[in-house]
């Protein structure tokens, strides 16, 4: 019986040393988990992908990268991570198009949940399959006043970034589209090309390939200024309708969080890891090949951007009748 109660002692004394072991260990001593919430192959998965790569070479393990896809403006993966544990192995791959979530019913938190870091963002347009009947936006916007509601339209899911310049496009120019969500943007660029929809709202950053490739025809930049790619010299919207400045531009923040429970330690180290990335001629290359605006902001400096986004979005998809939830109740400030 001595032996036994011996080894049962023993045993529960290695155990409890392993872990104290394991609580000593500076972090990051496993492997790490970046969740994006939009799917693969659109630009939040791209942007993560090729940031933790980069980010990897400054930790002393892996990050791997996963998708979770669904539920409202992302929030299936973002409730994922915010049922783990703040540890910092576990981080979300977010976006902008994320601060919608709570005002459409599909989250409960704001957005200051999270310690975000931004990498950067690319600006969207609007364009059509490259055998469409639609050579210019005029035409697109004359046959929508024809026939409103008519036309099918993808812009992504419902409350993000594409979303929303869908419906400021609408309002500027007193039209209206058939709204078909997809599980991000890659989904709804090949869902144009396919024919299942007439147009497509998402990034030059998404769409240059395709555009380049003969898949897509841009008709238009929704922001102030003409968008360039290659020899092609795309039109701004706001050259046609003088109202969308009421409404536009609504850019891209993209990039990654940690829960901002997590301590102190996590957020230094992830923060040094992410500074010695953005920092890379790595990162420089892949912005400007890819058409992406460097941010490199974090933390504090991040979670105002965050902030600003997240009243602006809120309150904009309210104005537009597009949310669920009074932005005003989850304590979300008018901007």
């Amino acid at each position: 019986m001595k032996t036994k109660f011996a080894l049962v002692a023993l045993a529960a004394a290695l155990s409890t040393g392993l872990t104290a072991s394991a609580q000593a260990q500076e972090y990051p001593f496993r492997d790490i988990t970046d969740v994006v919430v939009w799917g693969a192959g659109g630009g939040t998965d791209s942007i993560n992908r090729m940031i933790m790569a980069e980010m990897e070479k400054h930790l002393p393990v892996s990050i791997n990268v996963t998708n979770q896809t669904g539920g409202v403006a992302g929030s299936n993966g973002m409730v994922f991570v915010q049922n783990q544990p703040d540890d910092g192995y576990t981080l979300a791959g977010i976006s902008e198009s994320n601060v919608t979530a709570a005002v459409q019913g599909g989250w409960d938190q704001k957005f200051d949940f999270w310690y975000p870091f931004i990498i950067g963002g690319s600006p969207d347009l609007i364009s059509v399959p490259a055998d469409s009947p639609y050579s210019t936006l005029q035409e697109l916007m004359d046959a929508a006043m024809a026939e409103p509601g008519s036309i099918p339209a993808a812009a992504s899911g419902a409350g993000s970034i594409h979303h929303l310049n869908l419906l400021a496009i609408e309002k500027g120019a007193e039209v209206s589209f058939k709204f078909i969500p997809y599980e991000g943007s890659a989904a709804g660029q090949e869902a144009a090309m396919a024919g299942e929809v007439e147009l497509v709202v998402t990034s030059l950053a998404e769409q240059a390939p395709l555009i380049e490739g003969g898949k897509l025809r841009p008709l238009a930049m929704l922001t102030p200024e003409e968008g360039k790619l290659g020899e092609t010299t795309i039109p701004s919207a706001f050259d046609m309708y003088d109202g969308l400045e009421a409404y536009l531009p609504l850019k891209q923040s993209i990039g990654f969080g940690v829960a901002n429970s997590a301590s102190d330690d996590v957020k230094a180290t992830l923060t040094d890891a992410f500074d010695k990335a953005m920092a890379s001629d790595t990162v420089a290359e892949w912005a400007a090949a890819n058409y992406y605006d460097i941010g490199g902001q974090s933390g504090d400096e991040a979670q105002a951007i965050f902030s600003k986004l997240e009243s602006t979005f809120a309150y904009t998809l309210k104005e537009l009748g597009s949310t669920t939830v009074d932005p005003e109740s989850l304590g979300i400030e008018k901007p």
